[in-house]
């Protein structure tokens, strides 16, 4: 190497644009781009479920092959969606994934703050109702039909605190070892495999469980019953929280 050589190089890097330090937090998007990303992300992800809740149902009457129908599209279209969205707000979709994060920005990490929060989780009810009444629209039922389909049941509550807790539990341990790039795939496979481990058939998104109570389908939860599921979903997320401390401690995270 020559006298000059670096010279030469000193003045490319200065006309070459400036980088982010490592592990400097990247330029976020807009709020707004984030909160229509949320919006049309999680209206998607109902009109997903719903639809070929509806089409299954159209096709067979083996409840097997609904549910089987029902879960493959959604595991596409999850991870489609998941890696389209992702990059623009995160691709939550799902109120209790917003909630916890934001916990987590409180306590010290990355995440959504309190102004976020607030326009994330609206936009992602809305999506989810608009979602709904889509997939009503394309298959020619009615727009708004409240669900009779009854999901009390205790055994029902307890796997929504699975799926929810796994979901969470599933996120953040990506977050906390750098495996995010693994998103798509891995929370589309942990839904479609909780579609049949859990007995709830894994709603683990309060977005979701409002949208679907606007349609008397396949995929439909009563009224009545999404309080309840609600409520096991955010003891979900605060269990799934709870892991993640206990089995990805931030010093060692880091340290690894």
């Amino acid at each position: 190497m020559t006298a000059t050589e670096p010279a030469a190089s000193d003045a490319m890097a200065a006309d070459a644009p400036p980088r982010p330090a490592p592990g400097a937090t990247p330029p976020r998007t807009p709020l707004v781009a984030r909160a229509a990303a949320e919006l049309v992300g999680t209206a998607a992800l109902v009109a997903i479920v719903v639809g070929s809740g509806i089409q299954a149902t159209g096709l067979t009457e083996d409840v097997g092959l609904q549910l089987l129908a029902n879960s493959t599209a959604t595991v596409f279209g999850l991870g489609v969606l998941i890696a389209l969205l992702g990059p623009v707000s995160g691709a939550h979709f799902n109120p209790a994934v917003t909630l916890a994060e934001w916990w987590t920005a409180r306590r010290g990490g990355a995440g959504v703050d309190a102004r976020e929060l607030a326009v994330y989780v609206p936009s992602q009810i809305a999506g989810a109702i608009a979602g709904a009444i889509l997939a009503d629209a394309m298959f020619g039922e009615p727009l708004v039909k409240w669900s009779t389909h009854d999901r009390s049941a205790g055994n029902l509550l307890l796997g929504e605190v699975v799926a929810t807790a796994g979901l969470i539990l599933l996120i953040f341990g990506l977050a906390r070892t750098d495996r995010l790039r693994f998103a798509p795939v891995a929370v589309a496979s942990y839904i479609g495999a909780a579609y049949w481990f859990t007995s709830s058939t894994s709603f683990a998104n309060p977005a979701v469980t409002i949208g679907r109570a606007f349609t008397d389908t396949f995929a439909g939860i009563a009224p009545g019953s999404v309080p309840a599921f609600i409520g096991m979903q955010l003891i979900g997320a605060v269990l799934g929280l709870a892991l993640v401390a206990v089995i990805f401690p931030r010093g060692k995270a880091n340290a690894g």
